[in-house]
């Protein structure tokens, strides 16, 4: 029997007016943008409504929004096309993506979920401000090959995100070099990005340590699906895995290649992407060539699904 996943975007996909035709015309989903302001006590709707682009792109705004934001997708597809949303074998996240999977997964509330996002956020960015970091995707380098020229310039590698697609992260004052040596080592192309950090990096250490003391009084369910988590590219069945997961997540790559060849090797033929943008139904079908991949993003996709 064909099996679906749901899988949750992270940081990057978000951009200004999404979800906003979600928010017209779909009860379930604008209460979800309500909750997300009432929790935070800010006006994160406006902002991902309005703008500015670069004050939602900032990861302390980016993180909660975009967990409110895949939530609403899953609210409304579960308000308007419910009967066609299969339940999944498993959900994944990636990076921040893994916050909304485990809202849907029943682990935390939707409030807990976009507090934590948030503080996740503002952690990270000042953990940025501390100790400049950077990153940048390597495209058309092997993992092997990746890992030499990491050691050589004392960057990690923080996403591997499908075969010749990994992104590294390390100390600024680094990035140049590692950017030269993977170009030496037969990269086709290295593309700077846009962050405030080298996140998935020790760099993170002083993020990691708040967010641990925010984990550790916050109250995580038995997870009602089970989660594959980034650093193990394993099942999270319980709340102790989901902590331990959550603490180690910031200082450690995401292992989605991993994440998605072990939903695979377990029947999963389906992956449905919940949340803006389709960056990760791309990397689903590069690691995997016989998945199919489908897109709830606005009011078109959560209407057509399963047509």
């Amino acid at each position: 029997m064909a099996e679906t996943a749901w899988v949750f975007p992270g940081q990057g996909s978000q951009s200004v007016g999404m979800c906003h035709d979600l928010y017209d015309s779909v009860k379930s989903a604008k209460a979800i943008f309500e909750q997300a302001d009432t929790a935070l006590g800010v006006p994160l709707t406006k902002l991902i409504f309005e703008g500015p682009e670069e004050e939602l792109r900032q990861t302390i705004n980016a993180q909660p929004a975009l967990v409110t934001a895949g939530y609403a997708c899953l609210e409304a597809a579960r308000e308007l096309n419910g009967s066609k949303l299969a339940t999944p074998a498993f959900v994944a996240g990636h990076s921040l993506g893994e916050y909304t999977a485990l809202a849907a997964a029943g682990v935390l509330d939707f409030s807990t979920a976009v507090r934590l996002a948030r503080e996740r956020g503002r952690l990270m960015h000042e953990a940025g401000q501390k100790r400049a970091g950077a990153m940048a995707a390597i495209i058309g380098l092997d993992e092997a090959k990746l890992a030499e020229v990491c050691k050589q310039s004392g960057t990690v590698m923080a996403n591997i995100n499908s075969p010749g697609q990994i992104v590294i992260s390390g100390a600024a004052e680094n990035m140049a070099k590692a950017i030269e040596l993977a170009t030496a080592a037969g990269a086709s192309r290295a593309i700077p990005l846009q962050v405030s950090g080298a996140f998935h990096s020790p760099l993170m250490q002083p993020a990691a340590e708040g967010l641990t003391k925010y984990i550790d009084t916050t109250v995580f369910n038995t997870p009602v699906i089970p989660i594959i988590g980034n650093v193990t590219a394993l099942p999270l069945t319980t709340p102790e895995d989901v902590k331990n997961e959550l603490k180690q997540q910031l200082l450690n790559p995401v292992q989605w290649i991993r994440t998605i060849e072990y939903m695979s090797q377990q029947g999963v033929t389906n992956f449905i992407e919940i949340g803006p943008g389709r960056v990760l139904a791309g990397l689903i079908k590069r690691i995997n060539k016989q998945a199919v991949t489908q897109n709830l993003s606005d009011l078109a996709t959560i209407k057509a699904l399963g047509s």
